[in-house]
């Protein structure tokens, strides 16, 4: 008996076993198994078009350092400048969902689904979170929701990209013999609902003492030890995030005095790093 071959599916492009590229790379080549994933970003990003007046300078190379943009209040619009910008980003996505069943459910998962009831029957949703950061200062948060889990994902890693934020680090413990940048310079807190969450700085070793899925927050903001304490309806896990993202925001609001920032080991950029004389002196150069 002759057997007949089974034709092959069409993908999203219409044509057989055909897929939409995605504009990023696989897990493998983000961790870093495949040696073809830093070529497949440099050819995204150098057939980049810009279509705003910071994407253009960007694309210029007319600017060339992420913090011009954070110093001078732009807003970021396309993901290509943060992408442009800042090497080594790295992305994960959060527990922000809950498994279904009898014997599974209750687990931890990164989307979560909600369902909307029709005539047709149900139609599911998905959405989930996403951190992006470099490790060294960077952070972003961002959420995403789809009809299928990767357009979700990939919304998500995108407006995280879009929500950059600059996170100060320090060493703000009294127990720390000499000013480094493993934790925060100082107490602060943030809020979401009914958390409230309270960083406070620690000693060199002590380790993310916090929420797991905030762990991975400070991680990818270069925060290595930290104390927390957390106030509320912790099992709300979306709230406990965004409270995280909330205090690493309030970190900027303070105003701290140049002395004090060395005593604290917190960067200082070029302008702070001058003396009183040498501003004199390019002052009368001017």
């Amino acid at each position: 008996m002759e057997q007949r071959r089974r034709p092959m599916g069409r993908g999203q492009f219409g044509k057989p076993g055909q897929r939409r590229p995605t504009g990023r790379p696989s897990r493998g080549a983000r961790g870093g198994a495949d040696d073809n994933s830093g070529v497949f970003i440099a050819q995204a990003l150098e057939a980049w078009q810009p279509k705003t007046d910071l994407g253009l300078r960007v694309k210029n190379k007319e600017i060339t350092d992420i913090n011009f943009i954070f110093n001078n209040g732009l807003k970021i619009v396309e993901p290509q400048v943060v992408e442009y910008l800042v090497r080594n980003l790295q992305d994960d996505l959060l527990l922000v969902g809950q498994s279904k069943g009898k014997f599974g459910g209750g687990a931890r998962r990164t989307f979560k689904q909600t369902q909307k009831k029709t005539k047709e029957g149900n139609k599911p949703s998905f959405s989930t979170y996403a951190v992006v950061g470099n490790g060294n200062g960077l952070v972003g948060l961002g959420a995403g929701k789809a009809k299928e889990t990767v357009p979700a994902r990939e919304k998500a890693v995108r407006n995280a990209k879009l929500n950059m934020i600059r996170v100060l680090r320090g060493s703000g413990s009294w127990q720390s013999a000499t000013p480094q940048q493993n934790s925060i310079p100082f107490k602060v807190s943030g809020k979401c609902g009914s958390i409230r969450i309270t960083l406070i700085p620690a000693p060199v070793g002590t380790g993310l003492i916090c929420e797991k899925e905030c762990q991975k927050i400070l991680r990818l903001a270069g925060i290595k030890d930290v104390w927390s304490r957390l106030e509320g309806n912790t099992a709300t896990k979306i709230n406990v995030v965004l409270a995280c993202f909330d205090a690493l925001k309030n970190l900027s609001n303070m105003k701290i005095p140049n002395q004090m920032k060395r005593q604290l080991g917190v960067e200082l950029n070029e302008a702070e790093r001058m003396t009183p004389a040498q501003i004199d002196a390019e002052n009368k150069t001017e």
